[in-house]
């Protein structure tokens, strides 16, 4: 291999420095110490070490840092004056690194970590530094090796050194203390000392993101879930994929295990499986496979234990050999570290942390996850039939078959677990009446599922019932029979004849039969249904699409049957009342009449809550509220919804639950101060959306509220996270979702200081919109793009975006403002990349294109508005900042300029050689300045602070040419104008900027 040179070193360095931290950079950071050590340069030797050193300390091998920081020592040793101020500090600040690989190497004896200590504390005496440092290594190391007597000790030494510039920075010093009472049992003073940095107050390179994930078991134990939630959705977005962060990712899956997420769990896994192979730093690696063990036990117990698992080391595992082989390889390492410190310490931490139960039953986390799949079902062993288990079943029985009298959400459950113990039992021991409830209730959840067995259960109970002599029980089967043939879409004639029959059967009832009025009615309810439905099939395809509202389209013979169901009803069976109310409100929408369809709604809720069943009441407050909502009466629509969610509290089906919250969210979200509220309402109907098996669905929606309400809370890294998350779901709605919600995920992206996946999104969003007739959307979208690709220094791109947008805004006509705007932006971007000649001449073209297009708009506007037109004020305005802005050009390039002057060059290299005329330049800038002032000036006090702006501007640009009594002049005759206004005209602080920019000029 040739040899690199001094210049291909020192390049290496810089690309190795901007590398992804990992395995990669590490490799490349070794072969530069190797090549820097032949040519033997000594600087560049100590450079190449030290940036090994670093490119070590950021990825899963960091205890490989030892051998580069001695060979770093050496040459301190050899001569300390090769390393300047700079230097030494790096090395001695190195040492605290190095006592922690130490300390997390079970290889390197304890003497000799102890030994490292010791002289780490000899040095920075030596030094002339604190020994707090010293301290702390102390503690970890005691802790390590189960001596906590000296470890407290050492705690309190540490905490009672001062601080100097060898200390640690404020956040990883608060996450040493507060990880240190975590391990004495006080999780409560632990959060106390993490707030600084969990509230953002305190950061360094990688915090919070440990503390973030470090918080959430404390967080849990105190039943702080809100906060526990959200550090993990922070948290987790800041760590993901992040090398030297394998242990907080191992957090995070812990977390997802004790919290009910194991499907969350599997998915954080699933994209690190890459990093699951043994690392070199065995200490992250326990730390790292600890997490992952606590949910592998966890799915094993779920019963997911032969379900495929990520492979390890190239081979495929299933959950319970994956749990099998970490915690083997754990153990191994857990027993070297015992072996290496005379102690249990380490393995009996790990035990009880692989050991751990959950926490909480179920945390919703906000962000979509797949479920797990069902395992399968154990099989049922009969218990032994003595008296308390027969009792115990009778009254479940009982309690069962009040519920489907009552028609009681709860009934399907009791009636399932019925099933499990009749099952179970010999069937001889089983009464006839009892398995034919049984069979009734699989028909009919098979009816619902749309089973093509369904019908054949259905004839089969029913003929079951008339054995047993129960033929009101039968009619009901021959009715449900009816309802399943409408169902699978079976003839017209099939279907009628099925209604009559049923009809039939609960006339046949005798009289003194309690339930005959009710089948009957029922029959009739069903029949107006279906007849309604088999009518607008028999009129063909043509009367399927939607109507004007007010037209009949047959509805009035369906509300008509209703009404006269409702008053035969009314006063004997309130519930099936209500039911046929809710129809004749929903036929009242249908027919364009929501006032109505109000009253009818409120009555049909109304009547089932006095009936003694609210929760029937459900879907007819959930549509009251979304009519509320739509002839814009908000406040009774949060009632209306509050009072469905009030009583649903009985309802046992998972997608009225979500529906109903989901409903509340979205109504509160549209209230100024309803956000945190619509995030707990989200949130939980995104829960039950999954659990309905409609995640991509109902659970987006809920998820995309849930986004946009932690948007309006200024939690924009939980929004991000929970919009990524759901983000296919939603573009699987349309394309104006599609558009909707990528710029949505644009904008909290740039929120996060991430212009580059900012501006991707919104590239995206121009995409699906290209094809709209109105080419305002792509534009906008096109022109946000281009701001982020600007922020991102992506020069090139920035400007074909902007390019674009201008394109698509000019096909508009009427955009004016938007196209000066991205003139100017173009403007600005031209000098960047080089500040030569033609880049000036670029910017300044644009930018009187800028001042031409207001012109022509403004002329255009006063030609058409006439004396008592529109305002003008807005292109006024962009004028006068247009005029300021071609100032702030010209000043950039006397800068450019005079940096040319004195050897400096620009970023490519460059230098403006051209011939400029400074005071040339400078007159006009002033010019420039004074006019978009008194522009300003004419706009009035709405614009006090960009008049300011101005004649600041102007007055240093007078004192540049030697003009200091004109400036000063020019400032103290706006300040004199603000004094004589009304206080309440002037903005807070503007006179006091004003005044102290004066007495700056005049110092």
């Amino acid at each position: 291999m040739t040899a690199l040179t001094r210049e291909e070193i020192e390049q290496g360095l810089v690309e190795n420095r901007n590398s992804p931290n990992g395995t990669a950079r590490n490799a490349h950071a070794e072969v530069l110490v190797g090549a820097a050590e032949a040519i033997g340069d000594g600087p560049l030797f100590r450079t190449a070490l030290d940036n090994l050193i670093n490119a070590y300390l950021w990825s899963a091998e960091s205890s490989k840092m030892l051998v580069p920081f001695a060979r770093l020592l050496q040459e301190y040793d050899k001569d300390p004056g090769a390393f300047d101020r700079w230097d030494a500090h790096s090395l001695f600040w190195q040492f605290k690194w190095v006592a922690t690989a130490i300390g997390d190497s079970p290889e390197i004896p304890l003497q000799s970590a102890v030994g490292w200590l010791d002289e780490m504390e000899r040095r920075y005496r030596i030094a002339g530094y604190s020994e707090r440092p010293v301290r702390e290594s102390e503690m970890w190391l005691a802790d390590a090796i189960g001596d906590d007597d000296r470890a407290e000790r050492a705690h309190r030494a540490w905490l009672a050194a001062e601080r100097d510039d060898m200390s640690d920075c404020h956040a990883c010093e608060l996450n040493g203390q507060g990880a240190y009472a975590v391990l004495r049992g006080d999780d409560a003073r632990a959060l106390e000392l993490w707030q600084p940095v969990l509230a953002g107050e305190r950061t360094c390179a990688e915090e919070p993101h440990r503390l973030l994930a470090t918080s959430l078991l404390p967080l849990l134990r105190l039943g702080r879930f809100e906060e526990a939630r959200s550090h993990h959705v922070r948290g987790y977005r800041m760590a993901r994929g992040n090398e030297s962060l394998l242990p907080s990712i191992g957090k995070h899956i812990e977390f997802c295990a004790l919290s009910g997420n194991e499907s969350r769990g599997l998915e954080i896994l699933a994209e690190h499986a890459a990093h699951m192979s043994p690392l070199v730093n065995v200490d992250d690696q326990l730390a790292f496979h600890g997490g992952i063990l606590v949910l592998l036990r966890r799915l094993t117990e779920l019963g997911h234990g032969r379900s495929p698992a990520v492979p390890y080391d190239g081979v495929p595992h299933t959950v319970s050999e994956l749990y099998e082989v970490l915690r083997a390889s754990s153990l191994e390492i857990s027993r070297r570290f015992d072996a290496r410190n005379g102690t249990t310490r380490v393995s009996d931490r790990f035990l009880a942390r692989i050991e751990r139960e959950p926490l909480v039953d179920v945390l919703p986390l906000g962000v979509r996850s797949s479920a797990l799949p069902r395992p399968a079902a154990a099989a049922v062993t009969a218990p032994a039939a003595g008296p308390e288990e027969l009792e115990e079943l009778e009254e479940l029985v009982e309690r069962a078959r009040q519920a489907r009298d009552q028609r009681h959400p709860a009934a399907d459950a009791l009636w399932a677990e019925v099933g499990v113990r009749v099952d179970a039992r010999p069937q001889d021991e089983v009464d006839p009446l009892l398995a034919a409830d049984v069979a009734d209730q699989r028909a009919l959840t098979a009816a619902r599922g749309g089973a093509e067995n369904a019908a054949e259960l259905l004839e089969a109970v029913r003929d079951r019932y008339l054995e047993l002599g129960r033929a009101e029980r039968a009619a009901l089967a021959q009715l449900r029979l009816a309802s399943e043939a409408a169902q699978s879409g079976a003839e017209p004639r099939r279907i009628r004849e099925l209604l009559a029959a049923a009809l039939k059967a609960a006339e046949a009832l005798d009289d003194d039969e309690p339930l005959r009025e009710r089948r009957i009615a029922l029959a009739e309810l069903s029949s107006i249904r279906v007849e309604s439905y088999l009518r607008s099939l028999e009129a063909g395809p043509e009367h399927e699409h939607l109507h004007e509202p007010g037209q009949d389209h047959g509805h009035g013979e369906l509300a008509a049957e209703l009404a006269a169901f409702v008053a035969s009803y009314e006063e004997a069976l309130p519930d099936l009342a209500a039911e046929a109310e809710e129809m004749l409100g929903r036929v009242a929408l249908s027919q364009g009449d929501p006032e109505r369809a109000l009253l009818l709604l409120a009555a049909s809720a109304a009547r089932a809550v006095s009936g003694g069943m609210p929760w029937q009441a459900v879907d007819a407050l959930v549509l009251r509220a979304g009519v509320l909502m739509s002839v814009e009466r908000p406040e009774e629509a949060q009632e209306a919804a509050r009072s469905a969610l009030d009583h649903s509290a009985q309802v046992t089906e998972a997608e009225t639950q979500a529906v109903v919250r989901l409903t509340l969210a979205d109504i509160l979200l549209r209230r100024a101060d309803g956000a945190a509220e619509a995030a707990e309402h989200a949130l939980t109907a995104a829960h039950w959306f999954d659990q309905a098996d409609l995640t991509a669905d109902g659970g987006a929606q809920a998820r995309l509220v849930l986004a946009r309400a932690y948007a309006r809370e200024g939690r924009h890294a939980d929004a991000a996270e929970v919009l990524q998350s759901t983000l296919p779901d939603l573009l699987e709605h349309g394309e104006g979702q599609a558009v909707s919600v990528r710029e949505f995920l644009g904008d909290l992206l740039r929120q996060l200081n991430d212009p580059r996946a900012a501006a991707e999104q919104y590239l995206l969003a121009a995409e699906v919109a290209k094809e709209w007739e109105d080419p305002r959307p792509q534009a906008a979208l096109a022109q946000a793009a281009a701001e982020q690709l600007a922020a991102a220094r992506l020069d090139q791109e920035a400007t074909a975006a902007y390019e674009r947008s201008l394109e698509l805004f000019r096909v508009t006509g009427d955009a004016p403002v938007a196209e000066v705007r991205i003139l100017r932006s173009l403007a600005w971007l031209a000098p960047r990349e080089s500040t030569g000649a033609a880049a000036w001449a670029r910017a300044r073209e644009l930018m009187d294109q800028a001042c031409a297009v207001l012109e022509a708009a403004l002329a255009e506007h006063a030609a058409d508005a006439g004396p008592t037109g529109a305002d003008a004020s807005p292109l006024r305005a962009e004028l006068a900042q247009t005029w300021l802005q071609l100032a702030q050009v010209l000043d950039w390039r006397v800068t450019a300029h005079e940096q040319a002057e004195d050897g400096s060059a620009s970023r490519d290299g460059s230098v403006d050689g051209s011939e400029v005329d400074v005071q040339a330049l400078r007159l006009e800038e002033i010019d420039l300045t004074a006019r978009a002032g008194e522009l300003y000036a004419e706009l009035g006090p709405n614009h006090l602070g960009d008049r300011l702006q101005c004649v600041q501007y102007a007055a240093w640009t007078e004192q540049e040419i030697g003009r200091e009594d004109a400036g000063a002049t020019r400032l103290a005759a706006l300040i004199e104008e603000l004094r004589a206004m009304p206080e309440e005209v002037v903005p807070d602080g503007l006179l006091e900027r004003a005044q102290s920019s004066l007495d700056s000029l005049r110092s």
